[in-house]
């Protein structure tokens, strides 16, 4: 029996298409592996979203080729899919797929493995949504749901588009049977999430709320929570149809890029700050506990040390809960790859200055969540000496473990907030109040 042994980077979707490609591959026969040692076939869902990017999944190839020479190897994903040419560079790899016909691949092996030769397959991306399905091992307390692949907007350093496609969306009969299918093997909570999530059913006259709806509207779900959104999609009336689902984690990941309104337009962003700060006042007034957390480029061709100085200070103005920061990485193929490049050094400078910056939001956001009372949905033991979860608006809450042999995983219990620390809140779980 052959196994197969599984390396993700990059972002939710694509953890999420590992876990389907786990499911095709074991109706096969083909199980998962604990060690790339133990695999007869390797599998390396690649990101490209910056140069780095690439460089890892490539690294990766190469040493697992070195390390493990009798293994069929598969590339797939995003970077194959935007740079095509890329097969040649890379004879590491046995079979290279995209971002396209992913159920194929366990087959493509298959063939691999009986007639010993390198498949290249790579195929159009504007098709419609691919469907994959996984069947859950409950392996992990949260599950993600993909709903939706692809991008329309094209900003200026992304090459997303041209290795996802357009937008496309899951159909709801679908994504119903998916959720339904998660609720039975216990999952409480769920996590949509797509490339451009805001842009859900835009093929169908749909919105994202609906897929929000139908996801709170499932027996044994008892959390929905959204994954990085856009921030030109979400309409007054996309919130108060959310706002009336008690299911829906008050946790808005609103990716800004930059808060500077130049670096905004040099981007070929579609908002400005301004609008930002306007919707997160709207969010504010239908999610009065909503927490927001982003994604902040720093760095980017032509920003100067103004437009730097202009993002730190818009984002001290919203008060994110957390924020991603990471420098600018050129990618080949994008626009932004050509324009003068800001040397690596003040990149460097000013992420060490944004992080700074985004460890005392933490701090202070964390600090005035004190005297609390959250619901706070427990996972996996990890420690003798704690029980830890995720309070709705993701804030990761610890409390005592009295008993090592006790486990709180896939419970939900109202915990009052004591003490914050650096990354996390301590409290004390009121025993009475234990969820439904």
């Amino acid at each position: 029996m052959y196994k197969v042994f599984f390396i993700t980077f990059g972002c939710k979707v694509n953890q999420y298409e590992t876990e389907c490609l786990k499911s095709e591959f074991l109706s096969l026969g083909f199980p998962s592996a604990q060690k790339p040692e133990e695999a007869e076939v390797i599998v390396v869902n690649s990101c490209t979203v910056t140069g780095s990017g690439d460089s890892k999944s490539l690294y990766a190839v190469r040493k697992l080729r070195k390390d493990n020479p009798d293994a069929v190897i598969v590339l797939t994903g995003c970077l194959p899919q935007a740079s095509p040419e890329i097969h040649q560079k890379i004879p590491e790899a046995d079979i290279i797929t995209g971002t396209s016909n992913r159920k194929n691949i366990p087959l493509l092996v298959q063939s691999v493995m009986e007639e010993r030769r390198r498949i290249v397959s790579l195929e159009d991306t504007d098709k419609d949504f691919e469907i994959m399905e996984y069947e859950s091992s409950f392996s992990r307390t949260r599950a993600f749901v993909k709903i939706q692949d692809g991008c329309n907007c094209f900003c200026t350093y992304c090459i997303i588009p041209y290795a996802r496609g357009r937008c496309r969306s899951k159909p709801l009969d679908i994504l119903k049977k998916e959720l339904i299918m998660l609720a039975e093997h216990g999952h409480k909570e769920v996590v949509l999430v797509g490339i451009n999530l805001a842009f859900y059913g835009i093929e169908y006259g749909l919105r994202l709320a609906d897929a929000v709806e139908l996801s709170c509207s499932i027996p044994g779900i008892q959390r929905v929570r959204l994954g990085s959104l856009e921030p030109e999609m979400l309409l007054d009336s996309d919130l108060e149809r959310m706002a009336a689902l008690p299911k829906l984690c008050p946790q808005f990941h609103l990716s800004l890029q930059s808060g500077c309104g130049n670096t905004l337009k040099a981007m070929k962003r579609r908002y400005s700050p301004e609008e930002y700060l306007s919707l997160t006042r709207r969010i504010k007034s239908f999610f009065p506990d909503a927490a927001f957390t982003t994604d902040i480029m720093v760095g980017f061709p032509g920003e100067s040390d103004e437009d730097h100085l202009q993002s730190m200070q818009f984002a001290e103005s919203i008060g994110f809960s957390k924020i991603h920061v990471f420098q600018f990485s050129p990618r080949k193929g994008t626009p932004a790859a050509n324009m003068p490049q800001i040397p690596e050094n003040i990149k460097a400078h000013r992420a060490d200055q944004m992080k700074e910056l985004a460890v005392s939001l933490r701090k202070k956001y964390l600090s005035s969540l004190v005297g609390k009372t959250v619901p706070v949905l427990f996972e996996k033991e990890n420690s003798p000496l704690f029980h830890q979860g995720c309070a709705p608006d993701h804030t990761l809450i610890k409390i005592s473990r009295k008993n090592p042999k006790k486990s709180l995983r896939n419970q939900i219990f109202y915990v009052t907030i004591e003490e914050s620390l650096d990354d996390h809140c301590f409290g004390s779980v009121q025993e009475a109040t234990k969820c439904p």
